[in-house]
């Protein structure tokens, strides 16, 4: 799939053991916008719940943040990140890209302090806004390429 001339959504995902923060936003555009955020325990109930999604967004492909050290050396998270997106591609039949994800979680913070969000409803939109950011970094990385 050349991405150059395609159209359509993206869906992309900061994958966590117990949440998932999901962003979405259009290939055309290129502009990435929090959507949700869920809890799933286990790798079925992260399938499932993506599934929900994927049947209501009709995503073109799929983005998923890709966890290493701040050097880019690869940690467990790396590998269950890597592992998650062969069963995404599987499961789905769509293309997985996965992106660095190095401080997103950070900027994501800053982001929703400088929004006036602090406490518990900065736990609720993090992860949300970090797989935005996750999405937007794809998206600024296509219009380079």
């Amino acid at each position: 799939m050349t991405l150059a001339d395609t159209h359509g959504t993206v869906l992309a995902f900061d994958l966590g053991l117990k949440r998932t923060g999901v962003a979405s936003g259009e290939l055309s555009l290129g502009i990435a916008h929090p959507l949700t955020v869920f809890q799933a325990d286990s790798t079925e109930a992260r399938l499932a719940a993506i599934e929900k999604l994927v049947a209501e967004w009709q995503p073109v492909l799929l983005v998923l943040g890709l966890p290493t050290h701040a050097d880019g050396g690869e940690h467990e998270m790396t590998r269950v990140a890597r592992n998650f997106a062969r069963k995404l591609e599987s499961r789905f039949r769509l293309p997985v890209f996965l992106v660095d994800e190095r401080h997103t979680s950070t900027a994501a913070e800053s982001a929703l302090h400088a929004q006036g969000v602090h406490g518990k409803k900065n736990r609720a939109h993090l992860d949300a806004v970090a797989a935005q950011l996750i999405l937007q970094g794809f998206f600024d990385d296509r219009l380079v390429a």
